[in-house]
C-alpha cells in the first residue's frame, strides 16, 4: 500500500465532500448538508489513520472511534463534538429518525453545526502537516 497515495485519496475526497456541503447548504438541504459534513471529518480522520497506523482504515462511520485510533492530541471538547457529529450520519441514514432529523436542521442549527465542522476540518487539516 502506498501510504502517502492512500492519505491523498482521503483528504482530496474530503475536499470534494466539503464543497458538496456548502453546495448543499446553500440550496438549503440541510439535513443532507450536515450528513455529508459528517463524512467531509470521517474521511479526514481516516487519512489520519493511514498515517499513523500504516494499513488501511477500517470500514467504519464512528468518528470518536476513527480518532482513537490515530496519534491526534483531542480534547474532551472535540470528542464530545465527533459524537454529536456522529448523529448527523445515524439520524440521517434511518427513515424512522430521518423526519425528525429533518425537522431539527434549520437554517440556524445548521449554520451553527456546519460552522462548527468547518473548523474541525481545517484544524484537522492543520494537524496533518
Amino acid at each position: 500500500m502506498n501510504i502517502k497515495q492512500n492519505i491523498d485519496y482521503w483528504l482530496k475526497s474530503a475536499s470534494h465532500d466539503m464543497e458538496v456541503a456548502e453546495t448543499l447548504f446553500q440550496n438549503r438541504k440541510y439535513d443532507w448538508c450536515l450528513f455529508i459534513g459528517h463524512l467531509v471529518i470521517e474521511k479526514v480522520l481516516k487519512a489520519f489513520y493511514v498515517r499513523d497506523k500504516q494499513e488501511m482504515p477500517p470500514k467504519i462511520h464512528n468518528l470518536v472511534k476513527l480518532a482513537e485510533n490515530t496519534k491526534l492530541s483531542l480534547t474532551e471538547d472535540q470528542f464530545a463534538f465527533l459524537a454529536d457529529v456522529n448523529d448527523f450520519s445515524i439520524e440521517a441514514r434511518y427513515p424512522d429518525a430521518k423526519f425528525s432529523f429533518y425537522q431539527t436542521c434549520t437554517r440556524e442549527f445548521t449554520e451553527g453545526q456546519f460552522s462548527k465542522i468547518k473548523e474541525m476540518y481545517k484544524w484537522l487539516l492543520s494537524q496533518m502537516k
